[in-house]
């Protein structure tokens, strides 16, 4: 089964180090919030925030906006683009308190959320916020009861569950999401033993992959573990993110350098983090490539979608040629 291809934008929200040349935290803000407009605007399906507390590559002193507590606001700065985060680090909040957060902006955004969740990874952000990091076995197997309990609270009237890293004993959850049954739960990580198989069994969507070569393997393993559980490969939506800097020569390198110094970057690792860049026909050429190796959502990302307009131009540039495919 074929699906219409959907977009997705991220919108700033100070993770890589957007923000660090506006020092107002307001000004940060209100900046997020005029993206995230203009990427309504924009006809994209959805916006997307990181779950993250510190700046990426290094730790700075610099702002980073909470994800949740920014889903809420941009729930009611925006009338009808899709809410999504990419993903929320399960470790940072007990599930039934993510039940309780996610149902309330359901609510409150009648009815657009996306709720995405991981194992997490940003070991310093553990470190420093006092949360126990921890084997990755651990990780995963909490998360897998998380879903379980995302789901129960977000359907059954009073919720119990006993498990070895969470317990609720008859938790209430109204108001119930607004979603029915439940929210989309995307499930992202590529790991192929646990993380697919939970999105087999659990998940609406997967979010995998940085290279066709990565995406096709990766949906050939989940594709084994729906035959496993008895689930529908279709019904999963197939989501990929790329970065992206659109422009041309001279435009491309304003940006990178621009990027490169505020983050710190050097061209080694400028290259291996944009792969995607040039002319609407180059990055589309890119994009397909995702697209064609069976992505059926695609999130892009632009460093400089701060400045304005860049996110208008890439779904009036490059999408356009993405759908003539």
């Amino acid at each position: 089964m074929s699906r219409e291809v959907k977009y997705g934008v991220f919108v700033p929200q100070g993770w890589k180090l957007e923000f660090v040349d506006l020092k107002d935290p307001i000004e940060q803000y209100e900046t997020m919030v005029r993206c995230a407009q203009e990427a309504e605007r924009a006809g994209y399906d959805s916006l997307w925030l990181f779950d993250h507390f510190h700046t990426v590559p290094t730790p700075e002193l610099e702002s980073t906006f909470e994800c949740w507590t920014s889903m809420a606001g941009l729930a009611r700065d925006t009338k009808t683009i899709r809410l999504g985060q990419m993903v929320t680090c399960n470790s940072y909040r007990p599930p039934s308190l993510l039940a309780k957060m996610s149902s309330c902006i359901d609510v409150m955004s009648h009815g657009r959320l996306i709720v995405g969740i991981g194992a997490g990874w940003y070991e310093h952000e553990y470190n420093a916020y006092g949360y126990q990091f921890g084997e990755m076995p651990n990780r995963l197997r909490m998360l897998r009861e998380s879903v379980q309990v995302l789901h129960a609270m977000w359907t059954e009237p009073r919720v119990s569950f006993e498990g070895r890293f969470y317990q609720v004993r008859g938790a209430i959850n109204q108001p119930k999401p607004v979603q029915k049954p439940h929210p989309p739960l995307w499930i992202g990580g590529g790991g192929e033993k646990v993380t697919l198989k939970l999105v087999a069994q659990y998940g609406e969507a997967c979010n995998i992959g940085t290279t066709p070569e990565v995406v096709r393997h990766k949906l050939d393993v989940l594709r084994r573990h729906c035959e496993t559980v008895g689930r529908n490969y279709d019904e999963i939506i197939k989501s990929s993110h790329s970065p992206v800097i659109l422009g041309d020569e001279a435009e491309v390198r304003r940006v990178w350098e621009q990027t490169a110094r505020q983050t710190g970057a050097d061209d080694a690792t400028m290259r291996n983090n944009f792969p995607c860049q040039g002319t609407a026909e180059q990055v589309a050429e890119h994009l397909s490539g995702l697209l064609d190796a069976g992505v059926d959502y695609l999130l892009v990302s632009m460093p400089n979608a701060y400045e304005g307009e860049i996110i208008q131009r890439v779904a009036e540039e490059v999408l356009p040629l993405l759908r003539r495919r």
